[in-house]
């Protein structure tokens, strides 16, 4: 059984910066497609950015192209959401996911569409 392990995040003013972090456990995350999604309050969860299986394709949606800089550590089996220039409208928490077949990324998503999901992160962009 896959685990996905998040941390990072917090409360930032805009124009800051933060850095989350999603450790895989049990497999090897070069099988996956990897992605990070984020849900604001009253939402749907909406893909951030996503990498195909051994981080092919890396893609990232127009909102956050520029700002946002999606990285892994094969050795640590970890990837990272690096979040600069932060914005009010970035509020939301945000979610790791996995999953051995392909999915959609600039898109609305439901859960059960991915099948492995890190515990969540809350970012608040507030000044």
């Amino acid at each position: 059984q896959l685990h996905l392990v998040q941390s990072g995040g917090g409360l930032v003013q805009p124009g800051g910066s933060l850095k989350l972090s999603c450790t895989f456990s049990g497999f090897a995350m070069t099988d996956y497609a990897i992605g990070w999604f984020r849900q604001a309050p009253g939402k749907e969860r909406e893909g951030v950015s996503c990498t195909a299986k051994g981080g092919a394709r890396l893609m990232y949606v127009d909102s956050v192209r520029g700002r946002f800089t999606f990285s892994r550590d094969n050795a640590k089996n970890t990837v990272y959401l690096q979040m600069n220039n932060l914005k009010p409208e970035d509020t939301g928490v945000y979610y790791c996911a996995a999953d051995t077949f392909a999915f959609k990324c600039d898109a609305r998503i439901r859960v059960d569409e991915i099948d492995y999901w890190g515990q969540g992160a809350q970012v608040t962009v507030s000044s």
